[in-house]
């Protein structure tokens, strides 16, 4: 996975810049929270208007906070809390929902058929976390993927971006990998859902 080979590095860059927040009071809630607010802001207004390039570039960068809450919390003298981390799964799901529901919008309008993939990917993108939290109810580990979610909203971004730039079919060829590895993913992980239920039984 790119996010697991690249995490001690980024943690090793974001680590000083989440101390400096601690010291000036920034709450992980309040990181999460403003990230969120970014990114619901600002994928509709520059999505459904055609300005791919820019917003994938603002999108990215309130998306960043996903990386400074975790930060804060770890090193923060409270620590993460079940409310915190409730609150940071739950954002994750409304961000990533809207910015493919942004992308679409002017898909479906424009009767273009690359919005199968992008309902496709959608749909994918919700059920991969939902699994792994009905796994954990049953005290499976489910962590498995063929590409996590920090990949994908890496690939969506890239996509919508260079699409952005006239880099002709960017965007389908995200929508393609993307919801391959969707599909592939919730395999995966159903997979492992169902030979933990069978050893546990």
């Amino acid at each position: 996975m790119i996010s697991s080979s690249l995490k001690p590095l980024v943690t090793r860059i974001i680590n000083p810049v989440a101390s400096f927040a601690i010291r000036r009071g920034v709450t992980p809630n309040a990181v999460t929270v403003i990230g969120a607010v970014g990114v619901v802001l600002t994928a509709p207004i520059f999505y459904i208007r055609g300005q791919y390039f820019w917003g994938s570039l603002l999108i990215a960068i309130f998306a960043l906070s996903d990386l400074f809450d975790g930060a804060i919390a770890r090193l923060s003298q409270q620590g993460a809390s079940a409310w915190g981390g409730f609150l940071d799964s739950t954002v994750d799901r409304i961000t990533d929902s809207t910015i493919i529901i942004s992308l679409l919008i002017p898909m479906i309008r424009n009767d273009d058929k690359l919005s199968y993939l992008a309902l496709i990917t959608l749909v994918t993108g919700l059920l991969i976390p939902y699994i792994r939290a009905k796994a954990e109810s049953y005290s499976i580990e489910c962590s498995v993927g063929i590409a996590e979610r920090t990949e994908r909203l890496i690939i969506i971004l890239i996509a919508a971006g260079l699409h952005g730039l006239g880099v002709q079919y960017a965007l389908a060829a995200g929508f393609w990998l993307l919801a391959i590895l969707g599909v592939i993913t919730v395999g995966q992980r159903m997979f492992v859902v169902r030979n933990g239920l069978r050893t546990s039984s």
